[in-house]
């Protein structure tokens, strides 16, 4: 996580900070999106630290590279996203986590909102864009 001021922004004072996420540990049971969603973010800027295939290998990652984000499937092979989310959410000094799915986020009906997870991205949607903006609304 890096603080920075924009002392040109005429609507932040001086001395405020805003949050930029610079490391994302991505976690999905796929290759081929892992590698995607890798080569898209590091592209805009963000260092991607670490790629997991499932919630246990996850959890381990996230342990010891204390990422700023988590890109975190929803489906994964053994422990689902929400059941990753229950061990890295919450306190200080956690990641932010983001969930991600092939479905729609009302698919799950209240458990993404419920969950602590910062937002919600469908794959499809993923972008660098998409992903500032629920890091933004932090």
């Amino acid at each position: 996580m890096i603080s920075r001021v924009n002392p040109h922004d005429p609507g932040r004072g001086a001395w405020q900070h805003e949050w930029v996420a610079s490391t994302i540990v991505i976690v999905d049971d796929h290759a081929d999106f892992r590698a995607h969603a890798s080569e898209l973010l590091e592209a805009a800027g963000y260092e991607v630290v670490g790629s997991c295939p499932d919630g246990r290998s996850a959890l381990s990652a996230i342990a010891d590279l204390h990422p700023d984000v988590v890109l975190l499937d929803v489906q994964l092979p053994d422990i689902d996203g929400f059941g990753v989310i229950e061990h890295v959410v919450g306190g200080n000094g956690g990641p932010l986590v983001v969930l991600i799915s092939t479905r729609d986020a009302a698919d799950y009906g209240t458990r993404v909102a419920r969950s602590g997870a910062a937002g919600f991205i469908s794959k499809e949607a993923l972008s660098p864009k998409s992903l500032a903006d629920v890091v933004a609304r932090r």
